[in-house]
């Protein structure tokens, strides 16, 4: 069955998708604000903050992209609701974890969760709409996705705040069973009848690829380089990511066909993907620790003081939707990351004893602007560079490089800016690493404009090659 977008059916099936995506991001932006809250009550360092969110993208990195290949497989509205599910329990778990080892572990499973509702959404939306509508479907999914990244910083915040961090977790399963009525009564089940059955051996690959460097990344600072177990990690995350390569190379049903990088449009949304999301993934973790941390303010403030960015994307993402499906994606897709890559070099004035309107609004604006021309352009361009059978796999792979770009980021960013190692985040030593940290990322984000300017050619749809 395929609907029109401005249809009732049509709508609520957006709504669906939108609820269900909408956990995962809401979690995403709420927890990164509750981190000083979590340091606080749970005694963890900057590493055990580092986990928490990585714990998270670790699992959903890994297991996203078999997500996907069973949403074409099993039923996407099937996944999807399986997925719901999942993270509404798992998110239970997170609520009333009592210690920092326990709250990581929860975090994983929640991590499963995502990895199954997130590519579904995506792809229940490409098996619903009729094709000339699946522009402005995405760009409308993720616009109004956007609108729980308002929502979570200001209700992290104010759960921190006043009642408990615990309760950013607890909100889940609200929104679940909403999701759960929405999905099961409206939205159409679709599915590819020749989908591949899900690859095991590429996913441990990929799971011990990437396991291995996070931990060598944030334990190597702490417990020496030399330290037996941070060797066996880096080894085994090196290990991991050749197997898996070779997995791939020569499995009959690989999760991450490397055909489909032969496509110019596919290779380049991919590479475009990787470095937009890592600049952002870890810009949103250390932002948030600098506010609160350095400059002072409460969790609250914090999570309103970046809630113009998620208002402007909220307003462009649509119109930006529109914008690529009439002139194609490559106009948006350089320029709104090279507006982003400008804001991120004015964050890094952000020190204390700024002023909010003079320093960090015009940020937050220029932010908010590029990534409200960045993201539903590249959202759909990725759902595009594949048929429309693959539209599983496609989401799958959109989300595995967004994740495994954030997680490798919170490793990698901050070690790259000399946080790493840090027992907690300190005033001085803290703020001057975050200031290297935006210009870092500022000059990752203008990679990823030179890569869609390069690279991405021609109309929304690409033709394969």
């Amino acid at each position: 069955m395929t609907l029109r977008y401005h249809s009732a059916r049509g709508r609520l099936v957006l709504v669906a998708a939108i609820l269900g995506s909408g956990m995962a991001f809401l979690d995403g932006t709420a927890v990164n604000v509750a981190l000083p809250a979590i340091e606080r009550d749970l005694h963890t360092g900057f590493a055990g903050l580092q986990w928490i969110l990585n714990g998270y993208l670790l699992a959903l990195a890994a297991l996203v992209l078999p997500g996907g290949a069973l949403a074409d497989r099993l039923g996407r509205r099937r996944i999807f609701i399986t997925g719901v599910i999942w993270f509404a329990l798992a998110s239970l778990l997170c609520g009333v974890a009592p210690n920092t080892e326990i709250l990581i572990a929860s975090r994983v499973l929640q991590g499963v969760g995502a990895a199954l509702l997130v590519p579904a959404s995506l792809a229940l939306l490409q098996g619903a709409y009729v094709a000339q509508d699946r522009g402005e479907a995405i760009g409308a999914w993720s616009g109004f996705s956007g609108l729980t990244t308002i929502i979570g910083p200001l209700l992290g915040g104010w759960f921190s705040d006043t009642v408990s961090w615990r309760l950013v977790f607890l909100i889940n399963p609200v929104l679940a069973l909403v999701t759960l009525y929405v999905a099961w009564r409206w939205a159409p089940e679709s599915r590819d009848a020749e989908a591949r059955p899900p690859d095991i051996a590429g996913t441990l690959a990929a799971a011990a690829g990437l396991g291995g460097v996070v931990f060598a990344l944030i334990e190597g600072p702490d417990m020496g380089w030399r330290h037996p177990a941070v060797v066996v990690a880096a080894i085994l995350g090196v290990v991991g990511a050749v197997t898996f390569l070779l997995v791939e190379f020569r499995s009959a049903h690989p999760m991450l066909p490397l055909g489909f990088f032969r496509r110019r449009r596919f290779a380049g949304v991919t590479a475009a993907s990787v470095t937009i999301y890592f600049a952002l993934g870890g810009l949103m973790f250390l932002l948030a620790l600098q506010l609160q941390q350095v400059l002072g303010y409460t969790a609250l403030k914090a999570g309103a003081s970046l809630a113009p960015v998620t208002l402007m994307l909220l307003i462009l993402s649509p119109l930006a939707g529109k914008l690529a499906a009439r002139i194609g994606p490559r106009l948006p897709m350089t320029m709104g990351p090279f507006l982003a890559a400008i804001a991120v070099a004015l964050m890094s004035r952000i020190v204390a004893g700024v002023s909010y309107v003079g320093t960090i609004l015009p940020a937050v604006l220029v932010f908010g602007l590029g990534l409200g021309f960045t993201v539903a352009p590249l959202t759909a361009a990725a759902m595009s560079a594949l048929e429309d059978e693959h539209a599983g796999l496609a989401s799958g792979v959109s989300n595995a490089v967004t994740r495994v770009a954030q997680l490798l980021a919170i490793s990698v960013l901050p070690f790259a800016a000399g946080l790493s190692g840090l027992g907690r985040v300190e005033t001085a030593a803290f703020s001057h690493g975050f200031s290297r940290a935006m210009w870092i990322a500022a000059g990752i984000m203008c990679a990823g404009a030179l890569i869609s300017f390069l690279t991405v050619r021609g109309p929304m749809q690409a033709k394969p090659s």
